[in-house]
């Protein structure tokens, strides 16, 4: 249960065509998750239209893995993003894993300016062990 949630706002990104594509948006976070090590299990993505013509919509997303999950909100129109990175550590220590994708997608935005917050989350506990009934 225990692990590292990365949780940031990205303001003044440059890669605009990222913050307007839903497909770019999910083609680099599902390449990323999978690039540190962790195993996707499944995503979606969805495209917002623009409020008027002259305005591209943002893109907001979700990544499933089996190690937690990543989510992802773009605002083209204000070149600002929020990223949410949770990694769990059940069997080892992921947390190396969950700042390495944070970087990785931080740096494809490309921001000028970002503030992150790192919590962690949980606590020791004993793991439960169940008796298997006999198979007759």
């Amino acid at each position: 249960m225990k692990g590292l949630h990365i949780i940031a706002d990205l303001y003044g990104c440059r890669n605009r065509d990222m913050l307007a594509s839903s497909a770019s948006l999910r083609d680099t976070c599902v390449a990323a998750c999978k690039d540190v090590g962790l195993t996707v299990l499944g995503d979606h993505f969805y495209q917002f239209e623009g409020l008027d013509a002259t305005q591209a919509g943002g893109a907001t997303g979700a990544v499933v893995f089996a190690e937690s999950h990543l989510a992802i909100h773009t605002w083209p129109e204000r070149d600002g993003a929020t990223l949410d990175v949770y990694v769990c550590n059940v069997t080892s220590d992921n947390s190396g894993k969950a700042e390495k994708l944070y970087e990785t997608l931080a740096a494809a935005l490309q921001p000028a300016d970002v503030l992150v917050e790192r919590v962690w989350r949980g606590r020791d506990l004993p793991m439960r062990k169940q008796r298997l009934a006999a198979v007759k």
